[in-house]
């Protein structure tokens, strides 16, 4: 694996793990949440660096904030961007194990 830039880091925060990424999996996709700042460039860079593969396209969308009750109090929830990665054939990444 190349040496990886430590901001590279600061663009991919977490994966994605819910149903709709599974299904996504199969279609050779992978949901990643990412800086707000990111930009589709950045995000790819970075997802080719890190697990040493090779991307085919980026989609990015923002999940706006909202206010939610928890526990009888209101809260915010804070805007999120996520980016679903598609990978060209032959290539994988497994969410499930850490970075």
């Amino acid at each position: 694996m190349s040496t990886t830039d430590p901001r590279h880091y600061d663009i991919i925060i977490a994966p994605v793990i819910t149903e709709k990424a599974t299904v996504a999996s199969e279609l050779n996709q992978v949901l990643f949440k990412v800086a707000n700042t990111a930009t589709k460039p950045q995000i790819k860079e970075a997802v080719e660096k890190l697990f040493d593969v090779k991307v085919k396209s980026v989609n990015t969308l923002v999940r706006k904030g909202k206010i939610k009750a928890f526990k009888g109090r209101m809260g915010e929830q804070s805007s999120v961007k996520k980016a679903i990665v598609t990978l060209e054939e032959g290539h994988r990444i497994d969410v499930t194990t850490g970075l």
